[in-house]
């Protein structure tokens, strides 16, 4: 497998201090999603939990509905220079009966760390429509519960202790047990990740859940969330206009800024339970 970290020699200058010493950064390597032999998708990716990114990542794109569509998936027999595997190529097997995406009508599967929807053809093509009725979730969440969020996810993303250089995503429950994280390069394969999880386990659609992520809540990130039955999409920073325009429209709470004592509720304010 692939490695989480890898260490590099830097030059660190504090003030008049000037030192030479090795540092840990977060490893970044591409991984290829086949379907049946045939390339599909290729992302920027932290190795590790690559199974959970494939399950996720085919889920939130809607070629799945859940571990029932997948047959079997497996690492391919990719090699460097010196004749290793990389790990870095997954073949999946679907289910029979599961149609595999058309991606020449609408869609370049490929992703980068930063930006997970390059090459989408247009926002029509990327508004994909969820399988589950998400606007009709009735959880409730208590607002001293939500403003605990980033701490709890900051505690426990141990590779950005290491690195500092890593997007987490975390699942909880509407009374702030975390359930799964995950860390990558990519906010987007982060939540790939623990959406993936989830498939695995058969627990999607993920009713009743908060999605908790360490940076801006994206168009992607929201239609990643009502892809997979999430009522509540909490970020530590900004949101777009698009992402609050689909949390509308998908019936998406969608929580901004979410820092401190304090957040902005964007859509569905209505799920948060505040003191009188």
């Amino acid at each position: 497998m692939g490695r989480v970290t890898s260490r590099t020699p830097v030059l660190r200058i504090r003030g008049p201090v000037r030192t030479t010493r090795p540092d840990t950064v977060a490893a970044e390597e591409p991984l290829e999603i086949r379907l049946a032999g045939s390339p599909l998708a290729v992302t920027m990716r932290t190795p590790g939990a690559d199974f959970d990114l494939v399950h996720g990542f085919l889920a939130t794109e809607g070629v799945i509905a859940g571990i029932e569509d997948v047959a079997g998936l497996r690492y391919c027999n990719s090699v460097d220079d010196e004749g290793r595997n990389t790990y870095n190529v997954v073949d999946v097997d679907l289910a029979p009966g599961v149609e595999p995406p058309d991606t020449a009508l609408d869609r370049n599967f490929l992703t980068s760390s930063s930006c997970g929807v390059c090459g989408k053809a247009s926002i029509d093509a990327i508004r994909t429509r969820s399988r589950h009725d998400v606007a009709a979730d009735p959880v409730r969440l208590d607002l001293a519960t939500l403003l605990a969020l980033p701490d709890r996810l900051r505690a426990a993303q141990e590779v950005f202790t290491k690195t500092g250089g890593l997007h987490a995503a975390g699942l909880f429950t509407a009374d702030g047990e975390l359930v799964a994280l995950r860390e990558d390069v990519g906010r987007h394969n982060a939540v790939d990740k623990v959406v993936g999880d989830a498939v695995r386990q058969g627990r999607v659609p993920l009713a009743g859940h908060v999605l908790m992520v360490s940076g801006r809540a994206s168009f992607e990130l929201t239609q990643k969330a009502a892809m997979a039955g999430i009522p509540v999409l909490a970020a530590v920073s900004a949101p777009s206009s698009l992402a609050v325009e689909l949390a509308a429209d998908a019936g998406i709470t969608l929580v901004g800024f979410l820092r401190g004592d304090g957040c902005n509720v964007y859509t569905r304010s209505d799920r948060l339970v505040l003191e009188d």
